[in-house]
């Protein structure tokens, strides 16, 4: 990544590979990048710290791009330690720079920091506040629970620059040249999804900004065609589909479910479903069946009872699916069970306290493997989904 975005502001941030695990939950095989600006002006502005894995990389970038001057304030927009964990390095390091953030993340420092000592070091903003640097001038633009309490992004007038905390974020480091879309919008459902409705808030302030050039915490800096991130965003705020298409997601313990859930795909696709994409929720990546059922208009789960409940994997996807604030979709429930079907009762259980959501009628139950009156049932099923008469 070319580490000058302007002639003023520069990127001093660092690629992370090597991390399995992106808060120990999501597998990133692209890696993550840890996003860190600096401002050079009259007075000199760095925007948030890295995750202390790339502490030293960070401290390198920052002393280069320093050239010998000392920084004037540090920005913290975000406390998540992703971001945030060299805050008390550049304290002990730059005595003389204000610390600049929202009176929350004052309050969280020292839980992060103990042993460092704020006091007379901060300077608490709010909504609207200023802060000029030269040329340069700072608006605090607050944005709480997107995704944390204390988040606030800053708007540089000047340059037309957006600084987004955690928003237009995605999975990958830089040094990865793959399309946005699939990896921020797994980001966004996974680390963001419960959150729509302050979304939707932050994105309305957006909407009185001119906004040329996004810089977010995770991710390439945006620079083309932003209303389309901004359209992606206001979508999945929304909790609207952004695809035609049915996601089926099976749970199955030996294959009599996976192999009903495959023809149940197959038959969607005979009676015209625009796309169908099929997880097993037992093998395949929970954040991407996530990622996918928020992406698609219609879903179908299968799944065999277990213990007198559901099995587990379709538990994990619902319980995931109902804490990131899944809504507003079509649903239909094929169970299996052997002796005493007890699955379908208890997806239907949980997709009833998702908000507007629509489970329907037809409910395919399977004494053990699938048969030609399953199969019909199946087909009365694929028909109710898709609304044909």
């Amino acid at each position: 990544m070319n580490e000058n975005i302007t002639p003023w502001v520069k990127y001093i941030g660092a690629d992370d590979t090597d991390l399995d695990l992106f808060e120990s939950q999501y597998v990133i095989p692209q890696g993550i990048s840890y996003n860190s600006y600096v401002i050079m002006d009259e007075k000199i502005a760095v925007m948030d710290t890295v995750d202390s894995r790339k502490a030293e990389v960070w401290a390198d970038k920052l002393e280069k791009a320093l050239d010998g001057k000392s920084p004037d304030y540090l920005i913290v927009q975000h406390m998540e330690p992703d971001h945030a964990a060299c805050i008390g390095r550049f304290a002990e390091k730059y005595p003389q720079a204000v610390i600049v953030a929202t009176a929350k993340a004052i309050q969280m420092m020292p839980q992060f920091f103990d042993g460092t000592d704020f006091a007379g070091r901060t300077q608490a903003v709010k909504e609207g506040d200023t802060l000029c640097l030269g040329c340069h001038t700072l608006t605090f633009v607050m944005a709480p629970m997107v995704h944390w309490p204390e988040v606030m992004l800053t708007y540089e007038k000047s340059e037309k620059i957006l600084f987004a905390a955690d928003a237009f974020g995605k999975f990958g480091a830089l040094c990865h040249e793959d399309e946005w879309i699939d990896e921020a919008r797994r980001y966004f459902f996974n680390i963001v999804g419960k959150y729509g409705a302050q979304v939707q808030t932050l994105l309305k302030k957006a909407a009185g900004l001119d906004i040329a050039t996004i810089c977010p915490l995770h991710g390439p800096v945006l620079t083309d065609n932003l209303g389309y991130y901004i359209g992606l965003y206001d979508t999945w705020s929304k909790y609207e589909p952004e695809t035609e298409g049915v996601v089926v997601a099976y749970a199955s313990i030996h294959g009599n479910t996976a192999a009903a859930a495959r023809r149940m795909a197959e038959i969607l696709r005979e009676k015209g479903a625009e796309e169908v994409v099929v997880y097993d929720l037992s093998r395949d990546d929970l954040s991407k069946a996530v990622e996918s059922a928020f992406r698609y208009s219609k879903m179908i789960v299968a799944a065999a009872s277990y213990d007198a409940g559901v099995f587990p994997p379709m538990h994990d996807f619902l319980h995931h699916l109902h804490i990131k604030n899944f809504q507003k979709r079509r649903v239909g429930i094929i169970e299996n069970g052997s002796w005493a079907p007890t699955a379908g009762r208890i997806m239907s259980c949980m997709l009833s306290d998702m908000k507007n959501m629509e489970v329907m009628e037809h409910t395919v139950t399977i004494k053990s493997c699938m048969k030609q009156t399953d199969i019909v049932q199946m087909e009365e099923l694929a028909d109710e989904l898709l609304g044909i008469e």
